[in-house]
């Protein structure tokens, strides 16, 4: 008799990440990480940014490549829309952390994926960043996630695999949670 293997392949070395999470545990100092980017405004709203190194694992490192975004704001906000608007980049960033979470704990668990998609909506009232009422906030008032997954899984366990990526997101902890934020002139 012969039992077939199930091979999980979601795109994730669980083994190396594993491996780098028992090495931090006896150098935690190396897991200090230090993500930067820069921004060089072009005109009126629009702005360029550039990605390229940041600091951990005790040293100066670098992405395979640089990587370059344009921020701006739409024409009814009397601007060009020469790109997303910095809030939009801020829910990308949350369906790219919580995306990649699933597929890290889907992987380590076993669970082939088929497809995870993720709709992300962000509600704010603008009044506040325009200046208009003092008592309205700048940012989000809430965000919503949703996930459609498909995977060899139920239900529940595709709902264990989102409240996990949930619990370990950086980006989630971001928006939830006060950061200190320190803006200066150089």
């Amino acid at each position: 008799m012969t039992t077939a293997i199930r091979t999980i392949d979601n795109g994730v070395n669980v083994t190396a990440l594993l491996g780098a999470r028992e090495a931090l545990a006896q150098a935690p100092e190396a897991a200090r990480f230090t993500w930067r980017a820069s921004c060089d405004w072009n005109r009126g709203t629009h702005s360029h940014h550039t990605i390229e190194g940041f600091h951990g694992l005790g040293e100066a490192q670098s992405h395979r490549q640089r990587f370059t975004f344009d921020t701006d704001h739409p024409e009814v906000f009397a601007s060009e829309d020469h790109g997303p608007t910095p809030v939009e980049y801020v829910l990308v960033g949350l369906a790219g952390c919580l995306t990649a979470g699933i597929a890290a704990v889907a992987q380590h668990r076993g669970i082939q994926l088929h497809s995870v998609k993720a709709s992300v909506e962000g509600s704010m009232d603008i009044q506040g960043i325009l200046g208009m009422d003092s008592e309205v906030r700048n940012g989000f008032d809430d965000v919503r996630v949703t996930f459609d997954i498909d995977a060899d899984a139920s239900r529940e366990e595709i709902a264990a695999l989102v409240a996990q990526s949930q619990k370990r997101s950086a980006v989630f902890d971001l928006l939830t949670n006060p950061t200190q934020v320190s803006v200066r002139l150089a």
